[in-house]
């Protein structure tokens, strides 16, 4: 099947997506440095990048910045007021990262912070909240992001989750994979949450089996 999921994303990304070559050099760069081949899609990145515009996002918190892929997808679409804090553990990815947001045009705009992303967050302090946050980093700290997320958050906000079905692993809770016990507490809190209106959708493609949550925060 996944012979079959990667054609079918390949068709939609050739037949929908424009070619971009610095998107295409970002991931050659990331390809390069090692980083691991883990960045979303190109439809997915279409689909950050919507999202931004319709939530008509003017700031963004992004947990998770790997090669900065993601992350010029949505900085893209910022107004030039806007910005994209994004959190990195990976003193190499963030590095990496930086060069990436310097070749896109889009390092005025977005600031990449180094370090545990829970010290990250922590330190942010009475920042102003932000309308877009996207949760894409290691998944066992999930349930922490999220209540962070909530925290910088106002109504209104958008909380988007990535890889959240873990190829159905996400099913089984007796799991022994912390990544997947993560998950389930992190969709368990937001399904048990008032201040939310959240679904999740499975995705197959390129990158496999897997899916996201969407959530708007509502008070």
């Amino acid at each position: 099947m996944q012979n079959i999921w990667s054609k079918v994303d390949n068709y939609l990304i050739d037949t929908l997506i424009p070619q971009d070559a610095v998107l295409e050099a970002v991931l050659e760069n990331n390809q390069r440095a090692g980083l691991p081949a883990i960045d979303v899609a190109a439809n997915q990145g279409q689909l950050l990048a919507l999202l931004v515009r319709i939530a008509g996002a003017e700031r963004i918190l992004e947990i998770g910045t790997l090669g900065g892929y993601s992350t010029i997808w949505m900085a893209r679409e910022l107004p030039a007021n806007g910005k994209l804090i994004t959190l990195e553990y990976d003193e190499r990815h963030a590095r990496v990262a930086r060069q990436n947001l310097q070749l896109a045009g889009v390092d005025d705009r977005v600031d990449v912070i180094e370090g545990p992303a829970l010290a990250s967050l922590s330190a942010l302090g009475d920042i102003a909240p932000f309308d877009l946050i996207f949760i894409d980093a290691d998944k066992p700290n999930n349930p922490h992001y999220l209540r962070w997320a909530l925290h910088y958050s106002r109504p209104g906000t958008l909380i988007i989750g990535d890889n959240v079905v873990r190829e159905g692993k996400v099913t089984e809770p007796d799991c022994d994979d912390d990544r997947v016990q993560g998950v389930r507490e992190f969709i368990a809190l937001m399904g048990n949450n008032p201040r939310l209106t959240v679904t999740a959708l499975q995705t197959v493609g390129m990158k496999g089996w897997d899916g996201f949550t969407l959530a708007r925060v509502n008070a």
